[in-house]
């Protein structure tokens, strides 16, 4: 019992700067946030207004049209990605293991620099690049292709790396009994990556907000309605010293990934039951 209680101390204390780093820096101001999102401004004897802030920013016609685009950008990016990073990694899936070369190439994309990246759009589709639609419906679009671009390489890294440690016994089993392919990618091949799948969706959907950097970089704080991301309005709100309005709106974001995330765990727990 002393030994399994000084094996746990020792193992507290090594990761102890880890959590006092995580309290410092994420818990205690994520409390602060959430305290400042129910006063009336981030003053120390500021008055308690309950959910007014919240209520406002519903009432706020660019807080709206935020989270719309926001929630367009999540639904459509993340589901395109995860299918076209899985086709992409079921095709190379015979090729990584003589040609790691093709992982390099994948992840270019990925580690390329935010400055080379923001220059090869505004090369393209700036009001003096080659095609002007960063101020036209087509800003939306050009931005799903962008993350598309950046982000679909790393997403088949993922799912190659799940891919490949599924046993190919089972495959030559499975042909054995006549299994065609089809039959062997829906009952060897997809139980066997749910794991796999959710953790691309959870990188994704932290890369799909990351995004925001080359977004900002290219079409400024107040960029075409069409691209106006929930970043926007916090960053904006930062910087016009409305810290109320900032906290709500920070808490909303939160509250839209952990919905997100638990929706997705529980679709992918459930493919695992059955």
């Amino acid at each position: 019992m002393k030994k399994q209680i000084k094996h746990a101390l020792q193992g507290y204390f090594f990761i102890a700067p880890l959590l006092i780093g995580c309290l410092f820096f994420y818990v205690i101001p994520f409390g602060m946030i959430f305290w400042y999102s129910f006063r009336k401004s981030a003053a120390k004897n500021s008055s308690f207004v309950q959910f007014d802030n919240y209520f406002s920013l519903l009432r706020n016609e660019m807080f709206l049209i935020a989270c719309w685009n926001t929630c367009r950008f999540l639904v459509i990016g993340i589901p395109l990605i995860l299918i076209l990073s899985y086709i992409i990694a079921l095709l190379l899936r015979k090729y990584t293991e003589r040609y790691q070369i093709v992982k390099s190439v994948l992840l270019f994309p990925y580690i390329m620099p935010v400055v080379g990246t923001v220059l090869l759009i505004e090369l393209l589709f700036a009001k003096q690049g080659r095609v002007s639609y960063l101020e036209s419906e087509w800003a939306f679009w050009i931005i799903i292709l962008l993350y598309l671009w950046k982000n679909t390489g790393y997403s088949v890294i993922l799912l190659l790396s799940g891919l490949m440690t599924i046993p190919k016994e089972y495959y030559a089993s499975a042909s054995l009994d006549g299994a065609g392919a089809f039959q062997r990618f829906f009952y060897i091949t997809t139980p066997q990556m749910w794991h796999t799948v959710f953790y691309t969706v959870l990188f994704s959907l932290i890369n799909a907000f990351q995004c925001f950097r080359e977004i900002f970089l290219i079409a400024g704080r107040h960029p075409n309605s069409k691209i106006y991301l929930l970043q926007h309005f916090i960053n904006n709100s930062f910087e016009n010293l409305s810290y109320p309005k900032l906290s709500a709106a920070s808490i909303l974001l939160f509250l839209v990934i952990v919905v997100i995330m638990g929706g997705s765990y529980a679709l992918i727990r459930g493919g695992e039951k059955e």
